[in-house]
């Protein structure tokens, strides 16, 4: 099944291609909008801040070809920034509209927590994943995958979705509970980074492509 993996200047791609492939997946690294409307199911990646993520999909002229992906029903994968970018808006360096298919909001880690101790931000660590849900956990492409796995993790903000139905996966950091993965319909978002998250990460991206049917 073709993948199309959105490039448009901010997404670790070589690694995401990478695992895509050790699963099975036939990718192609595309910002041509032809390639993305035909493709059987897509990832948005992104690395970096949101509003410039949100900028180069604009003069790229990716918002609505995304979006009309997104309304055919089609699995939708995003990672890290791609998955923040799923959310209404986001604080960072301001407010930036988001492409809203997850109603909330992208919040940044505070400074200090809640015993006054200074929070390193970004937080840059292996983490763990707990499920919201076993419902949930057991119908999405974390299936299999042992509750409190650790994932690797690099990012300032956090997402805070409205309904906590959509959240797919709970961690902790800098004393706030914050959703780490999300889930709505043919969505999936997580914030950690499978491709760099060893064995466990690559049968996250193998569950995955069994949702994509040709």
């Amino acid at each position: 099944m073709k993948v199309a993996i959105v490039d448009y200047g901010l997404g670790n791609l070589f690694s995401i291609n990478q695992a895509c492939l050790h699963v099975g997946l036939d990718t192609k690294i595309t910002s041509n909008l032809t390639e993305i409307k035909n493709a059987d199911a897509m990832i948005l990646p992104g690395v970096g801040a949101f509003g410039d993520a949100m900028n180069y999909l604009k003069k790229s002229e990716l918002v609505a070809p995304i979006k009309e992906f997104v309304k055919t029903g089609k699995p939708f994968l995003g990672i890290c920034l791609g998955m923040q970018l799923m959310f209404t808006d986001s604080e960072e360096f301001g407010s930036n509209e988001g492409l809203n298919f997850i109603k909330g909001k992208i919040l940044k880690f505070p400074s200090h927590d809640t015993q006054n101790s200074i929070v390193k931000v970004p937080q840059i660590q292996w983490n763990q994943i707990s499920e919201n849900t076993d419902e949930i956990w057991s119908n999405s492409a974390l299936k299999n995958i042992p509750k409190k796995s650790y994932m690797h993790f690099v990012h300032s903000f956090y997402a805070k979705p409205e309904n906590d139905n959509h959240i797919l996966t709970y961690t902790e950091y800098a004393d706030i509970k914050y959703a780490s993965a999300v889930i709505k319909d043919n969505l999936t978002g997580f914030q950690f980074h499978p491709e760099k998250s060893g064995e466990l990460g690559l049968k996250i991206y193998e569950n995955w492509a069994k949702t994509i049917i040709k």
